[in-house]
């Protein structure tokens, strides 16, 4: 099991990665950059790809709208040569919030486009002229819908590696399934190990049906908060304003991934009155019913003993890379947590 981070820079980017170079000591394996409506992760993962020498560097997520597929291949052969080969291709589709409102773009076929975008960025990376004719992207671009002066090309470069890495983040059956088939990993949100067989079982069961072996076992990668000892279960309360943020406030009344997720998980009657808390603007009040069983569930925080039974479901569970958010007062004392669990899932 690998151990990673997302990379959370509150304190200031050129501060945090400053800090990498103990985490990587400790052992961390792979950090995660993420990209919503903030400073695009690429200029981030090639300054950190900069400052580090074995950690793999990971984009947590690009969205696939936002970028033409092409250019997200080049930009990770790019981030890929420059890191060495570190370099995995963390994609999703956000959300119709974010890629509608502020990147302008119809929020139409997640699915297809995704399926297409893997294909496109393979191609690319080995080499061959890019001939793709798909349902959302055609390369060459017909000449009917432009100059007609389009042409086949391949990658000037050579790839340090002719098949990068690909890490779907995905929750809805049909894009678990996807991410099953056609990725190298897969990043829910939200994971809880009990009943992730039960809410991604038959998903991920179909996806591995059709998936090729030389893609491998796929890599499953969950996300839990990390604190160790007798006197942390407190801290689970921080986690509440993020999670009534997904479950109340990603999305619209039908439209939110993240609260259908919560209603899948049994808690129908909570995510309800949690969205409509949030959209009437009671953020305080939606966060406070947050379950805490589910904040607790799908964490590290407790005593050790703790600590080791949630890795030893997380590890039951199928999941092979553990993405963990240490909480400690100082860096040093963040420092030692990732050396714990480092210790603890070895």
């Amino acid at each position: 099991m690998r151990i990673g981070m997302a990379l959370n820079y509150s304190g200031g980017f050129k501060e945090t990665v400053a800090e990498l170079a103990d985490y990587e000591k400790a052992g961390l394996d792979i950090v995660f950059v993420a990209e919503a409506y903030s400073f695009d992760a690429v200029s981030q993962m090639g300054y950190i790809a900069a400052r580090t020498e074995r950690l793999e560097i990971a984009s947590g997520i690009l969205p696939i709208y936002s970028r033409t597929p092409t250019l997200l291949a080049m930009t990770a052969a790019g981030l890929d040569y420059v890191s060495d080969g570190r370099f995995t291709l963390g994609l999703g589709a956000s959300g119709p919030q974010v890629i509608e409102g502020f990147h302008g773009v119809p929020y139409t076929a997640p699915l297809g486009r995704t399926r297409e975008v893997i294909e496109i960025c393979r191609q690319v990376w080995r080499r061959e002229r890019l001939v793709h004719e798909g349902k959302h992207y055609t390369l060459p671009l017909p000449p009917d819908q432009g100059t007609g002066l389009g042409k086949a090309l391949k990658l000037i470069n050579h790839p340090v590696r002719p098949r990068i890495p690909i890490v779907i983040a995905a929750i809805g059956p049909k894009n678990v399934e996807l991410a099953a088939e056609l990725a190298e990993g897969w990043e829910p949100i939200f994971y809880v190990p009990e009943k992730a067989a039960a809410v991604w079982g038959p998903s991920l069961a179909a996806g591995k049906a059709g998936r090729d072996p030389e893609l491998g076992e796929l890599d499953v990668i969950a996300q839990a908060s990390l604190a160790i000892g007798d006197d942390v279960a407190g801290l689970l309360e921080f986690g509440r304003p993020m999670a009534a943020l997904y479950i109340g406030g990603m999305g619209a009344k039908g439209r939110n991934f993240y609260n259908d997720l919560a209603r899948r998980y049994g808690y129908e009657e909570e995510a309800e009155r949690i969205q409509d808390l949030y959209l009437e603007g009671k953020k305080d009040e939606a966060a406070a019913l947050v379950p805490g069983e589910l904040l607790e569930s799908m964490s590290l925080i407790g005593s050790e003993g703790f600590v080791r039974d949630r890795v030893q479901a997380m590890k039951e569970s199928g999941v092979t890379t553990l993405n963990v958010a240490p909480f400690g007062r100082t860096h040093e004392d963040r420092v030692r947590l990732i050396e714990k669990i480092k210790d603890i899932v070895g």
